[in-house]
């Protein structure tokens, strides 16, 4: 988090990594801000994180402009650059910079606003006349911005066929329309570490883009209620301010936030209706990296930095006690790693979930908890380098280690045919014994279904007062699974037959007569082992297809189909959970970083006969590890 003055204008900056494993700070950061400033490298062009904050932009309907940066380097190709922008996101994408000696040794620009070229000695600026070769080549860009301006707004576009030309005023209207409609994406390039093309971006920025007062604000709603809230960009309005980003420190957490409406002063008594608390604002800083420099309030449309509440964290709304109001959070990326992680030392089991639990508060594209089903802490995140981060933070913050292991799959378990059996529990061992007896049967159903248990036991044999023990022994032994020790689903169990004693018989007899009928009956019904198959939509550049289908095949995956977007393709795949363990850090590293994709759980099928025996005996192998 930065911040600026530029010529009487305030500047907040938030930069944020482009790279995959932090995307939820970038969607965060865009929610956050009123323009998306989306740097493209001059030597590589668009890549994968240059579409997902476009996509943002588009999400939250941000401004976008669009910076060429390291022009500077040897190998930069910005006309190169410039058609991938626009083949990529449009024709409203639009240059208003020509560099004129691109590569080493780069320090002029003409921008077509002013008509001028800039030239740059050690980061400082000086204008001149364009020179004669670059003249068509200007006025035929400054033709484009001026119809772009123009075709923002139907007023302008009739003065500018009339006329040929629009006022200056008239132009800057046609800009901010534009990029407020995104209708327009104004393409600047520079040389930031040499100081070259920063002063006309922040220009540009400061005089001619949207603002807070211009640009949609998030809707809010009443606390507990659907029923909307107008709110205005206005220091006296209700107060509605959202934590956009927690950085948590030794002090304390240290929260960001943007004001959308009224103001927050340090020392007033604010409220949080995501957690339901109050909370007593303390200091205020406006932040320039490391650097704090106080604050006495933030008003609408600003950006501050909160220290030391008590319970609030990423996503929150704060609002007044007396006007409580509430901002619908940003829904964070679906985690696209799952690692399971135990403690390297005994003991420390609820320090890790306690460290977790914080860590995701700080930052929701983090995932963590225990799943009771596979017995195993679960760490989900968006790769390989944001778990590692996240694990370096635990082991800092909260003095606990991990060791990484790689998750069990939830298989399930179900049946293929009919089958029955009986189990007659009897036990005597002096004074009152147990007795009773349960035939059952077994029959598959459609997947998905589920369980369902019928009762046709006629004539008395089993009192109608048992059948529900005889169900729970059935459910019970339906959780713990048979043929691997995963829950059995899809099946129909009658009950039909039995046999009870009028003094021995009780409701754990029937329970455990129950249990062990459906364990004899499930062997003989031909079980198999069903495993979760996830939809897969994988983005790369078409050089890289062949070489990730043959990866995605050889993970038992099924190709379901391609897509062309822009200069990529997507690829849709079905692929068993069990072969995408690591998958974003194969797909890096095949697509040398310029591949991503999207996960999602589809559906269960049945799992392979030799992929069956092995998750059969390594389920053996816990069993006995867990004995012992």
């Amino acid at each position: 988090m930065l911040h600026c003055d530029w010529k009487g204008s305030k500047v907040n900056i938030l930069d944020v990594p482009g790279y995959a494993d932090f995307i939820g700070d970038a969607k965060t950061a865009v929610w956050a801000s009123d323009i998306a400033l989306t740097l493209v490298n001059a030597t590589s062009g668009v890549e994968i994180g240059t579409d997902k904050a476009f996509g943002f932009a588009s999400e939250f309907n941000r401004a976008t402009v669009f910076l060429i940066n390291h022009v500077d380097r040897e190998f930069a190709d910005c006309d190169g650059a410039f058609s991938a922008i626009q083949e990529h996101f449009g024709s409203e994408a639009i240059p208003f910079q020509i560099p004129v000696n691109a590569g080493e040794g780069f320090n002029q620009i003409i921008d077509v606003l002013q008509m001028k070229l800039i030239t740059y000695t050690d980061g400082k600026a000086e204008a001149s006349d364009i020179p004669e070769e670059w003249q068509d080549q200007a006025e035929n860009l400054r033709e484009q911005v001026v119809e772009g301006a123009a075709e923002s707004d139907d007023d302008l576009i009739e003065r500018y066929f009339e006329e040929g030309e629009l006022t200056d005023e008239e132009i800057a209207q046609g800009l901010k329309i534009g990029m407020v409609n995104r209708t327009l994406f104004p393409i600047f390039v520079s040389a930031a570490s040499k100081n070259i093309g920063v002063d006309l971006l922040l220009d540009f920025l400061s005089i001619f883009a949207p603002g807070p007062l211009d640009l949609p604000i998030p809707t809010a709603f009443k606390e507990g209620s659907e029923e909307e809230v107008a709110l205005a960009v206005n220091d006296d309005g209700p107060l509605a301010a959202v934590v956009f980003k927690t950085i948590s420190e030794s002090v304390g957490d240290l929260s960001f936030l943007r004001v959308y409406s009224g103001s927050i002063t340090s020392g007033e008594d604010v409220f949080n209706p995501n957690r339901r608390t109050n909370e007593r604002i303390g200091q205020i800083y406006s932040m320039s990296g490391g650097k704090r420099v106080d604050m006495d309030v933030v008003g609408a449309g600003d950006i501050g930095a909160l220290i030391k509440l008590k319970d609030t964290h990423t996503g929150n709304t704060l609002c007044n006690r007396n006007a409580r109001l509430q901002i619908q959070p940003i829904e964070f990326p679906h985690p696209l790693i799952r690692v399971a992680v135990t403690a390297r030392s005994r003991g420390d089991e609820d320090k890790i979930s306690a460290g977790l639990h914080s860590i995701h508060e700080e930052d929701p594209s983090f995932v963590a908890g225990y799943d009771a089903e596979l017995r195993q802490i679960i760490a989900q995140g968006q790769g390989e380098l944001h778990l590692t981060v996240v694990f370096d933070k635990l082991k800092s913050k909260f003095g606990v280690e991990v060791e990484v292991v790689e998750p069990r799959i939830p298989y399930r378990e179900t049946i293929q045919s009919r089958s029955e059996a009986q189990y007659r529990h009897r036990k005597q061992s002096g004074g009152r014994g147990q007795y009773g007896e349960a035939y059952l049967r077994l029959a598959p159903k459609q997947r998905g279904d589920g369980f369902e248990f019928l009762d046709e036991v006629v004539g008395g044999s089993i009192p109608g007062k048992y059948i529900p023990a005889v169900e729970k022994g059935v459910v019970e032994a339906m959780q713990r699974g048979v043929l691997a020790g995963y829950p059995i689903v899809d099946t129909q169990v009658t009950v039909y037959d039995g046999s009870f004693h009028q003094v021995d018989s009780s409701d754990m007899a029937f329970k455990l007569a129950g249990s062990f009928a459906f364990q004899n009956a499930f062997i003989d019904a031909k079980p198999i082992l069903l495993e979760p198959i996830y939809k897969v939509s994988v983005v790369v550049p078409d050089s890289y297809m062949g070489d990730v289908m043959a990866d995605l095949n050889g993970r038992r995956g099924r190709i379901q189909g391609m897509d062309p977007e822009g200069n990529v393709q997507v690829i849709h795949a079905e692929v068993p959970l069990a072969d995408l363990y690591k998958y974003s850090t194969s797909l890096r590293s095949m697509t040398q970083g310029t591949g991503d994709y999207t996960m999602a759980f589809s559906h269960y099928e049945p799992v392979p006969h030799d992929v069956t025996q092995k998750v059969i005996e390594a389920s053996e192998h816990d069993r006995e590890l867990v004995e012992a």
